[in-house]
């Protein structure tokens, strides 16, 4: 088959995390696929994130219902592939430093266990140090969420492509989309450097440049980077057994700001460096080292593990989450022009809500009636409320 005449059932733009679980489940419901990226697999916003499968800094609505059942399908039917991307059930502690925190806290986590999310209340110091030995004092009690986990996402999209082309998906690497093809008022495929394809299903898994995607096909998608600095340090004796964050962080999430943000995040791994972070801002594509952004992660992490002070920072990396105004992905058919899909603006959650939106994105596409409802993400919703 040459360039000029491929055609797939559904075309996938990009092989990032959600790129490859969409083509998983896409020809795992008996779709043919062919997933275009134009550099290599996961080279973007998937091979600078943490990994993180987080239900403990959701608020209640439908992204924490996105996470819960993206954890249903992480724990249950890929299991058996946990190993491959280095699943941790490490569990998150939420920390607080102050009793009006506390309160916060607790009223937020009994909100989450009215749905049925396991919390455990830690009430103290002394419980809070029964969980981390190297705490900071001063910090009052916390939340811990057994359900939080971690897995490589680097492997993690890897594999899924790998499951996805044993059952006959296609990709095709260091190829650009330069246009959208159209006819009769729909999407029927891309153009690429190398020649046209054609798709019934065009699904736009672009990460932060989903909009620059949309805009192929003059869509406006309100799609945007936002920046953020992780530091890795050597290997150290020292062990952080859990993700660990201050509770400030799930303000951070859910905030709009466009200014630089920091709340302390700090998580070992299995070889022993510890990873520190999570800095927010919106800086456009400005990929560029800032020093202030580093500074104020270091001094966040060093002040819930004062024991990390002498340790040296092996590197730093930085990447673009895909942020939306609303705090929602974009999942399902864009009503402007049938035969687009979306499936991107998760943030920094993108890693854990991977398997939800693309199982869910795939119900959709097939016509079926999908597990949860997509009405939340879909993509006209925000034409709608600049209508309203």
């Amino acid at each position: 088959m040459t360039a000029a005449t491929a055609r797939a059932d559904v075309v996938i733009v990009g092989a990032g995390i959600i790129g490859a679980a969409v083509a998983y489940y896409a020809v795992s419901a008996g779709l043919s696929v062919l997933v275009v990226e134009r550099g290599s697999i996961a080279a973007g916003t998937t091979s600078h994130c943490e990994g993180n499968l987080l239900v403990s800094d959701k608020e209640v609505g439908p992204e924490l219902e996105l996470a819960l059942y993206s954890q249903g399908l992480w724990r249950g039917e890929l299991a058996e592939h946990a190993a491959d991307w280095e699943f941790e059930a490490k569990g998150g502690l939420v920390v607080s430093s102050s009793a009006p925190g506390k309160q916060a806290l607790d009223a937020l986590a009994a909100h989450q266990r009215s749905l049925g999310i396991q919390v455990d209340d830690v009430p103290d110091r002394a419980a809070l140090l029964a969980l981390e030995p190297h705490l900071a004092s001063g910090l009052v009690g916390g939340a811990f969420y057994p359900e939080d986990a971690q897995v490589q996402p680097v492997l993690a999209a890897h594999h899924l492509l790998r499951l996805a082309r044993d059952r006959g998906a296609r990709l095709r690497t260091h190829t650009t989309v330069t246009g959208i093809r159209l006819s009769g008022g729909r999407a029927i495929g891309i153009e690429t450097a190398s020649g046209p394809i054609d798709a019934g299903a065009v699904v736009v898994c672009a990460g932060p440049w989903s909009a620059e995607v949309a805009g192929l096909a003059g869509l406006s998608l309100p799609v945007l980077p936002r920046r953020g600095f992780v530091l890795v340090t050597e290997p150290v004796p020292v062990t952080v057994h859990h993700k660990v964050y201050s509770a400030e962080y799930v303000e951070n999430v859910a905030s709009s700001d466009a200014r630089l943000q920091v709340s302390a995040v700090v998580e070992g791994t299995p070889s022993g460096t510890i990873l520190m972070g999570a800095s927010r801002e919106r800086v456009g594509f400005d990929s560029s080292f800032s020093p202030e952004a580093v500074g104020r992660v270091a001094r966040a992490g060093l002040a819930l593990f004062p024991v990390l002070a002498d340790v040296q920072i092996l590197r730093t990396y930085s990447g673009f989450r895909p942020y939306c105004p609303d705090h929602l992905p974009v999942i399902g058919e864009d009503g402007r022009l049938p035969g687009l899909w979306h499936a991107a603006g998760h943030e920094g959650a993108g890693i854990g809500l991977s398997v939800g939106t693309a199982k869910l994105l795939v119900q959709s596409l097939r016509g079926e009636t999908t597990d949860l409802p997509l009405e939340p993400f879909l993509p006209h919703r925000f034409e709608e409320r600049a209508a309203a």
